[in-house]
C-alpha cells in the first residue's frame, strides 16, 4: 500500500454502519430491488432531455438518444463495477459536457454533421482517458496532488454543489406542479426517507428492511402524493412501446473527426476526471475503504471505457454519480452485485420505452427531497475525511476559497457565464472540478509556514 493511501487510511474513521459491505453477496430478488433504488434516485433521463432540447431533435431521434443513455449507463456501470474499478459506483451522462456538445454540434454545421463531430470527438478523448489509465498518469497525479485534506474538501463541495440543483430544478421550481405543491412532495419525500432510516436505526435487525429500501418507499410515497395532487403524468408511458431497438453505429449516426471538436472534447475530458475523483473519493468514504493506486489507474480506464461504449451507441459521455455514495451511506448497502443489478436495470429500461417513460414521469420534487438529503450526507463524509487533520491558517483557505467558487459558479448568472472564452465557459460549467483544481493548486503554492 502507498504512503498516499496509508496516510489516508489513518484519517477515515470508520463510523459507518454498512449492513453489507462490497463483496458481500446478496440474493437476486434483493439485488434486483435495491438496484431499482439507485436506478429511480438518478435523473439520468435529465442530460439526454436537455441536450435533445437544446439542439432541437424531433421526437423520434429525442428518444433513440434516451433510449442510448440509458444503454450506456448500464454498460458503463457493470464495466466498473465488476471488471475495472471493481467498488460500489453508478455510472450516469454527464452535465460536464452539454456546453461543448451544443457548441461543437453547432459549429459543425448541426444535423447529422453536427452530431457525428460530436461522437467523433467524444470517442477520440474517451481513447486518452483511456490511455492516461493504462500509463498510471492520472494515479501520479492523484498521488502528488490529493492528500487527505484536499480529498476531503473535494468531497464535501460536491455535496454543496448538488444541493443548490435538486433545491432549485427541483423543487422550487414550477414544473410538475405549483411551486407550493412541490415543496409540499419535497418534503414529504424527505420525511418519509428519514422516518425510514430512523426506524432502521431504531429496530436494528428488525427495521432493517425500512433502512435498506428507505429511497424506494420515499419514492413510492412520493408518488403516491403527486397522484393525489394530480400532478403525476403517466401518459407518456402509456402510449410508449414495451421494445425498442437502440441506434446502431453507421446506420443511424456515423463519426466525423475535426481537430478543434476533438481539442474542446479533451479539455471537457480532463474537467470530466477531476469532478469525478469526486466520486470515487465519497463513494471511498461511504464505504470505508481507502482508494488504492490500483483502483484508479483502473477506474480512469473504466471511465474511458465506458465513454467509449456511450459514443458507440451514439450517447454522450458518462461519469460516476455521486448521489450513490449518499445512498449507500443512508441505506447501509454497498454489494456492488446492487449495482451490477443497477447497470442490468439502465439497460431494460433502455432496450424498453415504456420502462423508460416510467422512471422519466417520477414528478422533479419527489427526486429533489431525496437528492437534497443525499448531497447533505456527501457534504458531511467530507468534513468526516477531514476531521482528524490539523486545520490551520492555510488549511482554512483550501477549504474556504473552494467553497465560495462552489457557490459563486452555482449561481452564477447564465448571462455572465456565456460572456466568458468558451474554454473558460467548459471549466465554469463544472463547479466541483473547478473547485477541486483550486484546492489542488492552494494547498501546492500556499506555505506551510501559514499553519
Amino acid at each position: 500500500m502507498n504512503s498516499r493511501t496509508e496516510v489516508h487510511d489513518k484519517h477515515v474513521t470508520k463510523t459507518h454502519r454498512l449492513t453489507v459491505s462490497p463483496d458481500d453477496k446478496v440474493s437476486l430478488g434483493q439485488s434486483a430491488l435495491l438496484g431499482l433504488q439507485h436506478v429511480m434516485a438518478m435523473d439520468v433521463y435529465v442530460v439526454p432531455f436537455l441536450i435533445a432540447m437544446l439542439i432541437s431533435l424531433q421526437p423520434e431521434q429525442s428518444s433513440a438518444l434516451i433510449q442510448s443513455t440509458f444503454i450506456a449507463a448500464g454498460i458503463a456501470t457493470i464495466i466498473q463495477t465488476y471488471f475495472c474499478m471493481k467498488l460500489p459506483i453508478a455510472q450516469g451522462p454527464s452535465y460536464v459536457p452539454i456546453g461543448a456538445i451544443i457548441g461543437i454540434y453547432a459549429a459543425s454545421g448541426g444535423g447529422e454533421l453536427g452530431w457525428s463531430a460530436v461522437l467523433g470527438a467524444s470517442l477520440v478523448g474517451a481513447l486518452l482517458v483511456i490511455l492516461l489509465g493504462l500509463t498510471g498518469v492520472f494515479n501520479k497525479i492523484v498521488n502528488m496532488f490529493i492528500p487527505p485534506i484536499v480529498g476531503g474538501t473535494i468531497i464535501f463541495i460536491v455535496g454543496l454543489t448538488l444541493m443548490p440543483i435538486g433545491l432549485s430544478n427541483n423543487i422550487f421550481s414550477n414544473i410538475g406542479g405549483t411551486l407550493n405543491q412541490n415543496v409540499l412532495l419535497g418534503l414529504i419525500t424527505a420525511t418519509v426517507l428519514i422516518i425510514c432510516v430512523m426506524l432502521g436505526s431504531a429496530f436494528h435487525n428488525n427495521g432493517r428492511v425500512f433502512r435498506i429500501s428507505s429511497v424506494i418507499i420515499a419514492l413510492a410515497v412520493g408518488c403516491f402524493s403527486a397522484e393525489l395532487m394530480g400532478i403525476l403524468d403517466l401518459s407518456a408511458v402509456s402510449s410508449a412501446g414495451w421494445f425498442g431497438f437502440p441506434q446502431i453505429p453507421f446506420t443511424d449516426f456515423s463519426f466525423s473527426f475535426n481537430i478543434s471538436a476533438i481539442i474542446t472534447m479533451v479539455i471537457i475530458y480532463i474537467v470530466l476526471l477531476a469532478e469525478t475523483t469526486g466520486t470515487w473519493f465519497a463513494v471511498s468514504n461511504a464505504i470505508d475503504q481507502p482508494l488504492t493506486n490500483k483502483q484508479i489507474n483502473r477506474g480512469v480506464i473504466g471511465e474511458g471505457i465506458g465513454c467509449f461504449t456511450a459514443s458507440l451507441l451514439g450517447s454522450t459521455p458518462v461519469t460516476g454519480y455521486s448521489t450513490n455514495a449518499g445512498i449507500i451511506a443512508i441505506t447501509g448497502i454497498a454489494s456492488r452485485r446492487v449495482f451490477i443489478a443497477a447497470g442490468i436495470w439502465f439497460v431494460l429500461f433502455g432496450f424498453s420505452g415504456k420502462l423508460a417513460a416510467l422512471i422519466s414521469s417520477i414528478p422533479g420534487a419527489v427526486i429533489g427531497g431525496i437528492f437534497v438529503i443525499v448531497c447533505g450526507i456527501i457534504a458531511i463524509s467530507g468534513l468526516k475525511v477531514m476531521k482528524n487533520e490539523t486545520i490551520g491558517e492555510k488549511e482554512m483557505y483550501v477549504i474556504a476559497i473552494p467553497m465560495i467558487l462552489t457557490l459563486a459558479l452555482t449561481l452564477m448568472p447564465k448571462e455572465l457565464l456565456y460572456s466568458l472564452p468558451s474554454t473558460i465557459q467548459y471549466l465554469f460549467s463544472s463547479p466541483i472540478a473547478t473547485a477541486a483544481i483550486a484546492a489542488i493548486i492552494l494547498n501546492k503554492i500556499l506555505p506551510n509556514s501559514m499553519s
